[in-house]
């Protein structure tokens, strides 16, 4: 191998390094240990911890509160993706198929907003919305004359956790809106000019010309918003904190409860362990099915 090329792949190294051991220190260390915290009952106050093996994962699979925590996460995926990415992909080729460019940036500008809003301060927003005697919502159904579906939307089991995911969207769309129209902005004119003079209408151009091209970006969100999804914590302390009964609990929350309230910090540990595994599992699926398509195409 010529001195040069050594050289090279050497000053390569030196820039690498750094990185990875940061990463190392501060990534995959806490990882390992967070996989040792898990096989112990630990109290964190007055230090004292015992081994305990795999018991903390036995009694988290015959927790009910940690399955109906992972549907709840379930629930906010699925949802997730219907509107945080085809909903938003289909929002972002109507802005960017508006004619005047002083109009696209204004709807941009508009649709971003929401998503330049905090989630905590969202989620106190959405608090005040939802309130069932002064609230915007049960007020709004009143004044078109659908108060008999009004109600307390975070005081009850069946309605909490969707009032909670709907804020979510709500706070989240605007960005992968922008996200999916700086895709689409970069599509080639000349295609699209292509379609209209062989008289493709727009909703052929838009599964036959822009779907297919930005394939890359859909599956880069999926990907980010699945895994979200498993990591939910903000929104719902703000204005659930896992209640009524436990009915808007995610995996996020019930850790932290398990952690800092009940202070079984072995069991929290291994709650944490399954949130990386279950997300480490579902961005290396989407990063095989992204490549193998890649090949294909």
């Amino acid at each position: 191998m010529p001195v040069r090329t050594m050289c090279r792949r050497a000053l390569g190294l030196a820039w690498v390094i750094p990185a990875l051991a940061l990463l190392s220190v501060f990534v995959y260390l806490p990882l390992v240990q967070n996989f040792g915290f898990s096989t112990l009952t630990w109290d964190i106050y007055s230090g004292s911890q015992e081994y305990v093996g795999l018991e903390n994962y036995r009694e988290l699979f015959d927790d009910p509160v940690f399955w109906s925590s992972f549907a709840n996460n379930l629930w906010y995926a699925v949802i997730s993706i219907v509107f945080q990415v085809f909903g938003a992909l289909l929002l972002a080729a109507l802005v960017e198929s508006v004619g005047s460019e002083r109009w696209g940036r204004a709807l941009r500008a508009v649709y971003f907003i929401p998503s330049a809003i905090s989630l905590t301060v969202a989620g106190l927003l959405f608090y005040f919305v939802y309130e069932p005697n002064l609230g915007l919502l049960n007020h709004a159904l009143d004044a078109v004359g659908l108060g008999q579906f009004g109600r307390a939307w975070l005081g009850q089991e069946s309605t909490a956790m969707f009032a909670v995911i709907a804020m979510s969207q709500w706070q989240g769309f605007g960005y992968c809106t922008l996200l999916f129209a700086v895709a689409i902005q970069r599509i080639p004119s000349e295609l699209y000019e292509a379609a209209s003079l062989d008289g493709v209408g727009p909703v052929r151009r838009f599964f036959h010309v822009t779907l297919p091209l930005v394939r890359e970006m859909t599956g880069l969100m999926m990907m980010v918003t699945v895994s979200g999804a498993f990591q939910v914590f903000n929104e719902v302390m703000v204005m659930t904190s896992g209640g009524p009964n436990n009915s808007t609990q995610v995996l996020g929350t019930w850790l932290y409860r398990n952690g800092f309230v009940r202070n079984d910090f072995g069991y929290a540990a291994a709650i944490g362990t399954v949130i990386f595994m279950i997300t480490l599992t579902i961005a290396m699926a989407q990063l095989w099915i992204t490549r193998r398509r890649r090949v294909e195409w």
